[in-house]
């Protein structure tokens, strides 16, 4: 039977479970609290890594880079796409206050991200090295037609603190000039931006992008690519494999269809990852739970089972 159209219930045990749940790391003194040596997390399988986005994590109460670490420990995984959000919060941002406006507010982040200093960031980078724990990619909201200049450079120096070899960002729409500007900002700093589209993909929606820059590239998410009813997956993978930066990883029905639990949608997970497995591609694939978490669930017991899917295909 194929895996991609198994139930993960039907093939995910307790350890799963226990890996999403019974590793709880106190709060206080959390660095020590951190694993070492043979007990650091490995979600290397069949020389694949499987990451996840601290999006996934959204709703869980304690949001910062610090508790998002803790959660990628209890789900033993061991690479990152690191939000902006947790890292701002960790790095000490300014939050809205009651009457702001949101220009006023945009304004205070903006002269924030040109000012902070990056030790913060590079705390949180060898927090994260020393648990075992890679952030590859650094994707803070920065990239927007609003955004200044020295927003994106802040990206990219806060990339390069935290350790990551590249940010993402959203795939700006029909603005040229952007991508332009954003690679040209990427080319001097020497970091690849991946750019993340929805539903709107199609396998030329990268090709102005890419042709701009070398490190204009694509942070492909193939659950909104089928769901985007384009049907060459592998093969748009196996063209542009060289300028993925890395890849989201979700289950959708075709036609705009909703997200689901792995393996009940359409997206060809199994067949992806066993691409990745075959060709030996190093980019990451990413985890992002969008799918309603169940009712007594989290979402790190969710991720949990996301990974177990995906390294039960890769270790076949």
């Amino acid at each position: 039977m194929e895996t991609k159209h198994l139930s993960r219930r039907g093939f995910i045990g307790s350890s799963a479970l226990a890996a999403a749940g019974m590793l709880i790391l106190p709060k206080t003194n959390f660095a020590s609290a951190i694993f070492s040596g043979a007990d650091k997390p490995n979600s290397v399988v069949g020389g694949v890594l499987i990451g996840v986005t601290t999006y996934s994590y959204g709703h869980m109460k304690n949001v910062t880079a610090e508790d998002m670490l803790q959660y990628c420990l209890q789900d033993n995984i061991s690479g990152v796409e690191l939000r902006g959000d947790a890292m701002e919060l960790s790095a000490g941002a300014p939050k809205k206050v009651a009457g702001q406006s949101a220009t006023d507010f945009n304004k205070a982040m903006a002269n924030w991200r040109a000012n902070v200093p990056m030790d913060k960031f590079k705390e949180i980078g060898k927090l994260y090295k020393d648990a075992g724990v890679t952030i590859y990619a650094y994707k803070p909201v920065v990239f927007g037609p609003g955004n200044t200049d020295e927003e994106i450079n802040y990206a990219f120096n806060a990339a390069k603190a935290l350790g990551a070899n590249h940010c993402n960002c959203e795939m700006p729409e029909h603005n040229d000039a952007l991508t332009q500007r954003i690679g040209d900002i990427a080319a001097k700093h020497k970091i690849r931006i991946g750019y993340h589209a929805h539903t709107q993909s199609t396998p030329t929606l990268w090709d102005t992008a890419m042709s701009q820059s070398e490190y204009n590239c694509i942070n492909l998410d193939i659950g909104h690519y089928v769901a985007g009813n384009n049907t060459d997956t592998l093969a748009f993978i196996e063209k542009h494999h060289a300028r993925i930066t890395s890849m989201h990883f979700k289950d959708r029905k075709v036609n705009n269809g909703p997200n689901t639990e792995f393996g009940l949608g359409d997206t060809p997970i199994k067949e992806v990852l066993l691409l990745m497995k075959q060709k030996k591609y190093k980019f990451p694939a990413t985890i992002e739970l969008e799918y309603k978490v169940p009712a007594g669930s989290t979402d790190v017991k969710e991720v949990a089972k996301c990974r177990e899917y995906m390294a039960a295909i890769l270790s076949a």
